[in-house]
């Protein structure tokens, strides 16, 4: 287990002094040990008193091996604390915080090892019903965090993530959301958008910094969770401009946007933010802002496209007709037939390029309009 973590988690050691029913060499060893001031002087006393009274039916025996195990004292080994604390468990007797102590803190060692991983995850399921039993959240908390740690070593980022925020949700420790956030960004690379989300939603409650957000954002996005993807993708560019994070917004609000409500604009105007901020998406954003636009913000834009093809290829079928039927006479060797009816066709000819022509003002109106859009971006951004 972390130091740090440890320093908020850390419960008072409890040196246990059962009434004595009689004194006797190894009571006396004992008592000696346990009152001793100095750590290590006092696990050497313990160690003395086990190899001399250990197997023969001393009342402390149980207490000897939890004390050495949760007593900090140097050249200490974790093959030690897992033997002590193992032998005490055996042994029984314990009071319930002692057991607990030693039930974290030997499923923390194994956690750091990355050894019996399962045992290490019953010892700390343990802890957690032993802090209910007493109703005291402080040791349910540090139960959770090394339950966590254990399910880190072994992969589970799920469950990890979970014991986590239950931890979090208890002791209130900033630096757990350390190790929440490292498990985050594990299920997120594995494609557990989902659970990821579940997770860098703990990490923003606390820690509101843009890179959560995002990461939020992303996996709400990825899991299907559109709406409140937006939310945090447009909380995330109140903190800082980003290109991909403005064409996400775009493209969103995009999906959104039909010709019955005002989401194209905002749309867009995220959509030409990106076109200038995201190198990787810049001709995306513009194309899909520029389709956005003619689409939605020019009233029959497209109607008015597809009219003017329309009337350039009548234009064309009039002109081709009038070439082929008077282009090589001359106007005084025309009956009066032919002259109605190219009166007629030239009149026709110029009624489509007069329409031709005012389409295509309109055309270059809204394109103009639209490079205003461009131009009001630049401004905006300081580009």
């Amino acid at each position: 287990m972390k130091r740090s973590v440890l320093t908020v988690i850390t419960l008072t050691l409890l040196l246990v002094f059962p009434v004595l029913s009689q004194e006797n060499s190894c009571d006396q060893a004992y008592i000696k040990a346990v009152t001793t001031a100095d750590a290590g002087q006092r696990a050497k006393l313990l160690k003395d008193y086990l190899a001399q009274c250990s197997g023969k039916g001393s009342q402390y025996e149980n207490f000897a091996y939890a004390n050495l195990c949760v007593t900090p004292y140097s050249a200490k080994t974790a093959a030690e604390i897992i033997e002590y604390g193992e032998k005490a468990i055996a042994l029984g007797g314990l009071d319930e915080l002692m057991k607990f102590q030693i039930l974290v803190t030997v499923a923390a060692v194994y956690g750091q090892q990355g050894k019996n991983l399962a045992k290490a995850k019953n010892y700390a399921q343990q802890a957690i019903q032993l802090g209910k039993a007493q109703n005291n959240n402080q040791l349910v908390g540090a139960a959770y965090y090394v339950q966590g740690q254990v399910q880190q070593k072994s992969n589970d980022l799920k469950g990890a993530s979970s014991s986590y925020i239950s931890a979090y949700n208890t002791l209130k420790n900033k630096q757990i959301i350390n190790d929440l956030k490292k498990v985050a960004k594990g299920l997120y690379d594995a494609k557990a958008y989902s659970d990821a989300a579940k997770a860098w939603k703990a990490c923003v409650g606390v820690s509101n910094n843009y890179v959560c957000i995002v990461y939020l954002a992303n996996s709400l996005n990825r899991s299907g969770q559109k709406d409140d993807a937006l939310t945090y993708y447009k909380q995330a560019y109140t903190k800082q401009k980003k290109g991909d994070v403005a064409y996400n917004i775009g493209v969103l609000l995009a999906a959104k946007s039909n010709h019955n409500n005002n989401g194209s604009s905002e749309a867009i105007s995220y959509l030409l933010d990106a076109s200038f901020l995201s190198q990787a998406n810049s001709k995306k954003a513009m194309d899909l802002a520029q389709r956005l636009f003619f689409n939605h913000e020019v009233p029959g834009y497209n109607d008015k496209i597809e009219e003017l093809s329309d009337r350039g290829t009548k234009l064309e079928t009039l002109t081709n007709s009038f070439n082929e039927k008077f282009g090589e006479k001359d106007e005084e060797d025309l009956t009066d037939a032919e002259n109605a009816e190219m009166e007629k066709i030239l009149e026709q000819i110029e009624a489509e390029q007069k329409a031709i022509e005012k389409l295509q003002i309109e055309q270059q109106q809204a394109l103009e309009k639209f490079n205003a859009l461009v131009e009001q971006t630049k401004t905006r951004l300081d580009i």
